[in-house]
This record gives structure tokens, C-alpha cells and sequence, in this order.
């Protein structure tokens, strides 16, 4: 079996064989509570269409190959083997999602060259260009990130899935891989770290680049003066800890769910001087919804104060 074949069979159907139910079901994605991980709040999304997964509390997801590799822990070319030994003497075409029968969504890539050039990737780069679309500038508005600041730390990414055309927020990688965010998807090119290298003692860590473009907005500036590592997965955080290790202090700013709070806890374990920042938006999920609740709050008051109505 080969990996597009493998890819195209319906995630929402191996689930099912497996005994795996949505949580919630919305006719063209459904929520699931992650098969590989403690989860309470069904935070697995399986888009129907386009038939890919995105875990929103390890920022992991892919292609039915992907989601098979860490449900069993297993290589790529095992995952292959075991979905060829279920569907061998099975008719393919009844498994494939409808939408998906040649995708090959995965992103266990080795550089960003084979993202752009693979016959078999789901995700093409178009062009990369200036934030501009009005549509993602509402987006940004939404998130109450700073428009300026967006513009100089990530483009207009516009891409195809099965030949579709789209386009989204890009940010960049170290690998030269975007991660990629609109209002109605969450997904990347690669994963990878991002990193910017003042060559300071102190150094921020942010779980996603829009929890950076918080701080930024919230700071008032344009770029950080200190150390930056963007993990854009909590599955980065091995990447990251001999260079966490060489500096003297460091400031977390996680989400504040069970996985956010695991890696505070096992980067206090061997980093000299750990600052876990997500103390000061404790009541929220993380820095950029703690951020749209400050301001929300903020312009409720302005309103008050100008005697028109919340």
C-alpha cells in the first residue's frame, strides 16, 4: 500500500473500527477526545473534507499515517504496514474519505524543499506575499494582534490542498516550513521551532506563535530585545532544552492546560531559573485569549465612559 492510499482512507471511519466515537459531531468535522492522551475536553478535530486531524493541546496533526504513528507509537513505514494488514482484503474505495481519495497529508517531512515539491503532499505553496487579504486582517482583529507587528513577523501564505486554492496567516519556521492559521484553519507545512537569537542570558518560550504576537501587541513593540523560542508544539519541547539549559532564567508562556503545566514542570527539572508566566492569565486558555478578554474588557469600559451602551 502506498502512502497516498493510505492517507485517503477516512480517519473518521479507522476511528469508528477502533471504537473511537466524536464527542461532538458537526456533519463536516467532528471533536474527539485524543486517542493517544488524557484529554477531557475533546480537543482532537477531524475535518471531514479535507480528511486531516489537529489536536489542539499538543499542536500535532496530519494525515490518518500521522494519527497512526502515535496512536500505536510506531514508524511511519509500521504505521503503513499495519493499515496494510486492516484494509489488504478490503476494497480501498469504500474507506476513502469523499473528498480526500488522493490526499497525502502528513507532516513528518525532512526539510521544507520536500514540502514545496513532494508529487504526494496535500499542502502546496502558492506564493508568500505581504499580510493584505482583508479577510485575514479581519482575522487578526479578532485575535486583537497588532497589525504592524503581524506584518513583520509573518506573510500571506497562499497554498492548495487537492488542488484547492487558499490562504492564511504564515509563520515561518526555522526548517523555512509556515505555520499556517485563518479563521477556519489551524494546520502547517512542517513542524519545527522558531527561533530569534539576541544572544542574551534570558529567553522567552511561547507555545504558538499568536501567544508571541500577544506579547508583542501587549508590550507595544515590534520585536523582542531578549532570546525568543516559538516551540509551535509542545512535541518541540526535546528540541529545545540544551538550549534552554545554557541560559541563566527563562519565561514560559504556556497554555494553561495539563500538557502546558507537564512541561513547566519538566523544565524546572533542568533549567536554572524557570518563570512560569501563565500565572498572570491563569483564568484563560493562554496569553492570546487573555489578551482579547483585556482589551474586550477595555473597550466595554470606553463605551461606558462615553455614555453609549455596552
Amino acid at each position: 500500500m502506498k502512502s497516498v492510499e493510505a492517507n485517503a482512507i477516512s480517519i473518521k471511519q479507522y476511528l469508528s473500527e477502533n471504537g473511537i466515537q466524536p464527542s461532538k459531531d458537526r456533519g463536516y468535522y467532528g471533536m474527539y477526545h485524543s486517542p493517544f492522551r488524557e484529554d477531557h475536553n475533546a480537543s482532537l478535530k477531524v475535518d471531514y473534507d479535507q480528511n486531516v486531524w489537529h489536536d489542539f493541546g499538543t499542536g500535532e496533526g496530519g494525515g490518518l499515517i500521522d494519527l497512526v504513528m502515535r496512536m500505536e507509537n510506531c514508524s511511519f513505514h509500521e504505521a503503513i504496514s499495519k493499515l496494510e494488514q486492516k484494509y489488504s482484503h478490503a476494497d480501498i474505495g469504500t474507506y476513502q474519505s469523499a473528498n480526500t481519495a488522493t490526499s497525502n497529508f502528513s507532516f513528518h517531512r525532512k526539510n521544507a524543499d520536500s514540502e514545496l515539491k513532494s508529487p504526494e503532499s496535500s499542502i502546496m505553496l502558492q506564493n508568500v506575499q505581504p499580510i493584505s487579504n482583508l479577510a485575514l486582517i479581519e482575522y487578526l482583529h479578532e485575535r486583537r494582534i497588532s497589525i504592524d507587528i503581524a506584518r513583520i513577523h509573518c506573510s500571506e501564505v497562499h497554498y492548495s490542498v487537492n488542488k484547492k486554492p487558499y490562504y492564511a496567516v504564515g509563520f515561518q519556521n526555522d526548517k523555512g516550513g509556515y505555520e499556517l492559521r485563518s479563521k477556519y484553519f489551524k494546520g502547517c507545512t512542517s513542524k519545527d521551532i522558531t527561533s530569534m537569537n539576541r544572544n542574551k542570558d534570558h529567553c522567552l518560550l511561547f507555545e504558538g506563535f499568536m501567544d508571541y504576537l500577544s506579547f508583542l501587541t501587549m508590550k507595544n513593540i515590534q520585536n523582542s530585545p531578549i532570546d525568543v523560542i516559538v516551540l509551535n508544539s509542545l512535541a518541540n519541547l526535546p528540541k529545545v532544552k540544551n538550549t534552554l539549559e545554557s541560559h541563566k532564567s527563562i519565561s514560559l508562556f504556556l497554555d494553561n492546560d495539563l500538557a502546558g503545566k507537564r512541561a513547566v514542570l519538566e523544565l524546572e527539572s533542568v533549567c536554572k531559573d524557570v518563570i512560569d508566566q501563565s500565572f498572570f492569565y491563569s483564568k484563560h486558555k493562554d496569553l492570546n485569549e487573555y489578551l482579547c478578554h483585556k482589551q474586550q474588557i477595555q473597550y466595554q469600559d470606553l463605551k461606558k465612559r462615553s455614555g453609549l451602551k455596552p
